[in-house]
């Protein structure tokens, strides 16, 4: 029965092949620590790759990238224009200081386009990952089905080693991609509730990412502004984790909880800044206001 698995008799020159890959990919990469969650048995560890959500972490990661590479490109191209002009004009300060302007432009231009080769690197890695291990468990899915032999059961082993080195090396990549998702801004614009809003009003606002937290408290004044004691919190992307936000209105030594919502951070690889309204009460009548910048 294993004869017909044709493809595993060169096992062990792919898994030295494989060995080798592993290697000098994971050395070539700036890991962050892997995501791995303990498991019921003690000293266990659950590793848990989320192909889905990193295909669509990149994609956004990638648009985001070359929108700033375009923006970037089109100021060269401005300041390169002035240049010519203020060269045949021989205006040499403003021409000394234009082709500053312009080498600095072409370092971060260049610097770009490093960043997104090596997302898209990381990521091609990524996917074959993901093909070796969707390989491997469907064989050792038809090698459970087989009548068990020792060959068979020495086969299963095998595939089973590889899909934990294949789940393995996902996770360190996934830690390595995180490295490159960069910053997200976010500054507090306040709360938008109507006739919801009374002056003296004082609420709690708790943002957290993953282990990231920013609690920030506010007043409604007499004139329906708002103080905040905090005003902007720079947040870590992170590739499996989403914002979560709660509102709790304080009264006197009593909390009151508004509402808890969760938003997706997809949306916010890009140039411009996203400004956010979140309906933080089921039927919308308060809504948090946020501005993200990455």
């Amino acid at each position: 029965r294993s004869c017909s698995f044709t493809g595993f008799s060169t096992v062990q020159s792919r898994k030295l092949a494989k060995s080798l890959s592993r290697s000098s990919v994971r050395s070539r990469m700036s890991l962050k620590p892997p995501k791995a969650y303990n498991s019921l048995q003690k000293g266990a560890l659950i590793w848990d790759p989320k192909p889905l959500q990193v295909k669509k972490i990149f994609e956004a990661l990638k648009k985001g990238l070359n929108e700033y590479l375009e923006a970037h490109q089109a100021e060269l191209d401005y300041l390169s224009g002035r240049h010519k002009d203020t060269k045949r004009n021989s205006r040499l300060a403003f021409y000394y200081d234009l082709d500053k302007q312009i080498r600095s432009v072409e370092r971060y231009i260049r610097k770009l386009e490093f960043h997104i080769s090596k997302v898209e690197e990381l990521y091609e890695a990524y996917c074959i990952q993901c093909r070796l291990r969707d390989g491997a468990t469907n064989m050792k899915q038809a090698f459970s089905l087989s009548p068990s032999t020792k060959a068979s059961r020495e086969s299963l082993v095998e595939l089973y080693k590889n899909v934990q080195e294949c789940t393995e090396d996902m996770c360190f990549i996934e830690g390595a991609l995180e490295v490159h998702l960069g910053e997200f801004h976010v500054k507090m614009k306040g709360l938008v509730g109507f006739a919801r809003l009374c002056p003296g009003d004082q609420y709690e606002v708790f943002v957290r990412l993953g282990r990231q937290k920013w609690r920030l408290k506010g007043k409604i004044e007499t004139d329906d502004s708002q103080t905040w004691d905090e005003e902007e919190k720079i947040f870590i992307p992170n590739l499996h984790e989403k914002f979560e936000i709660k509102v709790t209105e304080l009264r006197g030594l009593a909390t009151v909880l508004v509402g808890v919502v969760t938003c997706d951070s997809i949306s916010f690889f890009t140039t411009k800044p996203q400004a956010i309204i979140v309906d933080i009460t089921e039927l919308g009548t308060i809504k948090l206001r946020l501005e993200v910048l990455w």
